[in-house]
């Protein structure tokens, strides 16, 4: 029998709340963490709205020796992380630290820190370059940091898929587990909003610039006008179920069902859409029809034609409106390589409370998107597997399903 790793714990950092429980209450109230970016003065750039986390002092959470050796996305990643092994009561001492294994999301790296740096020589010489620049921003950062800090000595990497990573993790993990490893510590988390960070994201083109923060970010909406971009995101421990069971774990969040990734077809090549492909292959592996599935967490680009890339491929496997579609990120912004962990984040903790969180802003879904999008409020479970999506820029597609896990699964009986 092949055991399906579960989820133990969940640490968040997200511009609507820090830790998991103020990150839900936020959500289920439709609290959005969209504002005007306070970090650095955006009054001369077309994007002027994102979602920064602005709850969260790093000192609380990183020695203070780190804090000037690391970038502010490795700082949120070290903080989740930290809380995800509280929230799963998992102690790094109790395990071998070759049992042990972290894989994170990375997208734009450590950008402030190496803007920083860079205006130091610039402005006055490599003699005031500090040393931490050559670890700093690179995309591994925050994977050694966390590794290093709980003496996890298992395999440990990280994928640079953009906003797909954060479920390409998992799947990483469900790997290593299978292979032997314990405990492994996934997820991703973005801080992006700097002068450099927000630069580089401006010539995609994809970016709102509209200055209404209730009306920016509307996926699906006929008036989507494209995306904001936001910092955080989210960590989360998966085990081996027998491994879990073992040491007391009662109640897991949800188990990996099923997962697959793609890359999007050349143009003009008749293929059938990356998307489309990734779903499938994930019910395929998951062994489950269309009908399993409750909800469908969409990627939710809000840029008309990839989003209707998306609502095309959710109608053409579960039929049209069939199936409840949500997209949170709306209070959040797209999160790059925390975003679709932060999703998958939530749709744990929609399996844990059963009820559908909502998608905040869009108030008229345009006529060729045949989706039950779930609007303005919560919607009533049950729900028992939620399937999450995501795209990377570039070409880069995942599916993940996750399952509610009850004593009647073969996976977990007490």
């Amino acid at each position: 029998m092949t055991v399906m790793p579960v989820f133990t714990g969940i640490g968040v950092v997200a511009p609507n709340g820090c830790g998991a429980d103020a990150y839900w209450a936020a959500v289920l109230e439709g609290r959005s963490g969209i504002d005007r970016i306070t970090r650095f003065d955006a009054g001369g750039y077309p994007t002027r709205l994102a979602g920064e986390v602005r709850d969260f002092t790093a000192a609380d959470h990183v020695p203070s020796r780190l804090l000037v050796e690391t970038d502010r996305w490795t700082h949120l990643g070290l903080a989740a992380a930290a809380m995800a092994l509280d929230d799963a009561a998992a102690d790094p001492a109790a395990f071998s630290e070759y049992e042990m294994a972290v894989a994170t999301a990375s997208s734009s790296g450590g950008a402030e820190f190496g803007q920083r740096e860079i205006e130091h020589l610039w402005s006055r010489g490599p003699r005031h370059v500090g040393v931490y620049q050559s670890i700093a921003w690179f995309y591994a950062a925050t994977t050694g940091q966390i590794s290093i800090r709980h003496g996890m000595r298992g395999p440990c990497g990280v994928i640079a898929a953009e906003q797909a990573g954060g479920l390409d993790t998992v799947a990483q993990a469900r790997r290593l587990i299978r292979a032997g490893t314990r405990l492994a510590v996934v997820g991703g988390t973005d801080a992006s909003l700097s002068p450099y960070g927000l630069t580089t994201q401006l010539p995609t083109g994809l970016l709102s610039t509209s200055r209404d923060r209730t009306r920016a970010y509307l996926p699906f909406d006929i008036e989507a006008c494209g995306y904001l971009p936001g910092e955080g995101g989210a960590m989360l421990i998966v085990e081996d179920a027998g491994s879990a069971r073992s040491r007391g774990v009662e109640r897991p969040y949800g188990e990996v069902a099923g997962y697959a990734a793609t890359f999007d077809p050349r143009p003009g090549s008749g293929r059938s859409p990356g998307l489309r492909r990734a779903i499938e292959g994930a019910l395929a592996d998951a062994a489950l029809s269309p009908a399993d599935i409750d909800v469908v967490f969409a990627d939710a680009i809000a840029v008309p034609e990839l989003d209707t890339d998306e609502s095309a491929s959710i109608a053409a496997v579960f039929g049209p409106r069939r199936v409840p579609v949500t997209a949170p990120k709306t209070m959040t912004g797209r999160l790059y390589g925390g975003g679709s962990a932060l999703d998958l984040a939530t749709a744990l903790l929609m399996l844990r409370h059963q009820v559908i969180p909502p998608t905040v802003g869009v108030r008229e879904v345009a006529a060729q998107h045949e989706i039950d999008l779930v609007l303005s409020r919560p919607r009533p479970g049950p729900v028992r597997s939620a399937l999450i999506l995501a795209r990377g820029h570039g070409g880069f597609n995942s599916a993940l399903i996750v399952r509610a896990v009850t004593s009647s699964n073969t996976t977990w009986r007490t």
